[in-house]
């Protein structure tokens, strides 16, 4: 394992970059982006150091494909130590613990993600139903609308209405 010091603005990996290790936050935070640098850029999620569980990256380690976002450091003296596979074999045998802690992190990610995802297929429902009826879109309905352009919007998605 290696530790480095990044300056805040510093890319830590690019989207598509091949995914070969994950990295801990040791002090500072990160900031997960689709589209880094473009018009559409989309901050995903800020980690911090200061969490129980502070790794990003493990997704390309296990799968070891490319990588989904481009991580950014967002201030200066953001201290990371790249972990990679051989490093990571070498965490169960001797801190099982953290293996379990990233699984649970892993585990809340995708939790989070299959909620959004389900809110927005209610809400592309709810939407299409009320086109269908000919109402106006109600205030809830338009601001569920503007949070999935938000959350879905780094992908190219935006409903038209």
């Amino acid at each position: 394992m290696t530790t480095q010091n990044y300056a805040k603005g510093q890319v830590i990996f690019r989207e598509g970059d091949p995914g070969d290790c994950m990295y801990e936050i040791e002090c500072g935070s990160v900031g997960v982006y689709r589209d880094y640098g473009k018009e559409n850029e989309n901050l995903i999620a800020k980690l911090y150091g200061t969490t129980k569980v502070n790794v990003f990256g493990e997704m390309g380690l296990l799968d070891h494909a490319p990588r989904s976002a481009t991580v950014v450091a967002l201030e200066d003296d953001t201290v990371l130590t790249k972990v990679s596979e051989l490093d990571f074999y070498a965490y169960f045998e001797e801190n099982p613990s953290k293996i379990l802690d990233i699984m649970q992190q892993m585990c809340n990610r995708l939790r989070n993600t299959t909620k959004k995802y389900i809110d927005a297929c209610h809400t592309v429902y709810d939407t299409v139903e009320t086109e269908k009826r000919g109402e106006k879109k109600s205030l809830s309905l338009l601001e569920r609308i503007k949070e999935l352009c938000d959350f879905y919007g780094y992908m190219g998605f935006y409903p038209y209405f």
